[in-house]
């Protein structure tokens, strides 16, 4: 019997191909873990309403953590807890995003934002918001930008593509998600198996009791990683699935 209670799944770069989809290999692997008694769940910078539709094709009715842990979902539907942005901070980031002219996006509980669709000065208080990104190729901009923000130590601060940056509340990331998953499961992090590719995704590889680096991920992901798997497109996540957590 596997010592893994729980495997938590990135999605984009890790269980989805680049085509968005999820493999065969995947999904067979993914539904053998559920019967299996494993749980299977996301652990995703997206959005509740930018993963839900996966979890519905899979049949997964387990916990979600969303836009890098700002919202901890008991099922889909059904919320756990939230962590919102100050909308001063929103207020400088967007302001901070004009200044070096990069596309800029921001998920709201209702609403995702960008920078060809902005909100009035007037109705930015108005919205609960639960993280902030910025995406630029130009890398020394990139830097002053990462710089300018830690400089506030008011947040966290990853990426989910070496080109871009993503913001969330300080002390908020896909480990702290998971921690409150597990304490509501009667779990350890010890039993869980964290998957991904990028650096919002160090938190939860870091903490959990195996973490595992995508074949495709950052140099960086794969160092701290406990384990190297296959590329997104070599059904990487079904290879962990079948060693560890079936086992």
């Amino acid at each position: 019997m596997s010592r893994f209670k729980m495997v938590a799944l990135d999605l984009d770069g890790t269980l989805l191909t680049e085509e968005k989809t999820i493999s065969e290999e995947n999904r067979s692997a993914i539904l053998a873990a559920h019967d299996a008694g494993v749980t299977v769940m996301f652990s995703t910078g997206r959005g509740i309403q930018n993963c839900q539709a996966y979890a519905e094709e899979l049949g997964l009715k387990s916990p979600l953590v969303t836009v890098n842990g700002s919202e901890v979902w008991k099922a889909p539907g059904e919320l756990l807890e939230r962590h919102t942005l100050d909308t001063e901070l929103i207020r400088r980031m967007h302001a901070l995003a004009v200044h070096y002219d990069t596309w800029f996006w921001a998920y709201c509980v209702k609403d995702i934002y960008n920078k060809e669709h902005w909100l009035p000065e007037a109705e930015i208080d108005a919205q609960q918001w639960l993280k902030f990104g910025y995406y630029i190729e130009n890398e020394e901009s990139l830097a002053a930008i990462r710089r300018e923000l830690e400089s506030w130590d008011k947040l966290e601060i990853t990426n989910s593509h070496p080109f871009n940056i993503e913001v969330n509340p300080k002390g908020i990331s896909k480990a702290s998600g998971l921690r409150q998953v597990c304490a509501m499961l009667g779990i350890e992090m010890s039993q869980v198996i964290a998957m991904g590719d990028s650096l919002n995704d160090v938190a939860m590889i870091r903490e959990a009791g195996l973490g595992v680096a995508m074949g495709n991920a950052q140099e960086e992901v794969k160092r701290l990683a406990d384990a190297v798997t296959g590329t997104n497109e070599e059904h990487g996540v079904a290879q962990i699935i079948r060693e560890y957590a079936l086992k």
